[in-house]
């Protein structure tokens, strides 16, 4: 029996092999240089990131934004805009895990689902600084080498002989809409 007469043909690709999601909610404090009266806007710019995969089952993802806040300051007299950069590490675990992965260089893919963007802005009590919620959102995906087995119909070498060909001459065949031979 030869080589190319089995059943099955093992073939090595690049697949996902790992996969996770995270929403991430955290509270910053943001230092100004007045005392605020109250808090006219906050919105979040500028957020970059990067993701590299930490140990067999999580994806650490590292970034940036920044915090924009507007608010009023002297009895709403007077305004004010505040910038502070936060930085951040967020640890995602792959929840989904292929094992038959052989390779230890995988590629790691990181998607925003949501954008880092406010979710409150209050000053605190004592007034000497406003928090901040942000919340974002993560999915991250691990790409490495993997082997799929598929099911290879083998060429008999009675119909090689009556003209059929071979599985793949059948498959372009006129049942598929294709015509051998010919472009459409």
């Amino acid at each position: 029996m030869a080589f190319l007469d089995n059943d099955y043909r093992e073939i090595i690709t690049n697949a996902v092999c790992g996969r996770g999601r995270r929403l991430i909610k955290t509270t910053k404090y943001v230092t100004h240089s007045h005392k605020p009266t109250s808090s006219l806007g906050c919105w979040v710019i500028n957020h970059l990131y990067h993701a590299k995969k930490k140990s067999k089952d999580v994806v650490e993802v590292n970034g940036k934004y920044y915090i924009n806040i507007w608010y009023s300051f002297n009895e709403n007299t007077k305004t004010e805009v505040v910038s502070e950069k936060i930085d951040y590490c967020d640890e995602i675990a792959l929840n989904k895990r292929d094992e038959n992965c052989f390779n230890d260089d995988e590629e790691v893919i990181a998607k925003v689902i949501q954008q880092p963007n406010c979710l409150q802005c209050k000053i605190e009590e004592q007034g000497n600084k406003i928090a901040v919620e942000v919340e974002r959102e993560f999915v991250v995906k691990v790409i490495g080498e993997t082997k799929v087995k598929v099911r290879v119909e083998p060429v008999h070498h009675s119909d090689h002989h009556k003209g059929k060909g071979s599985h793949r001459e059948s498959f372009e065949g006129s049942k598929h809409g294709y015509s051998k031979g010919k472009t459409r």
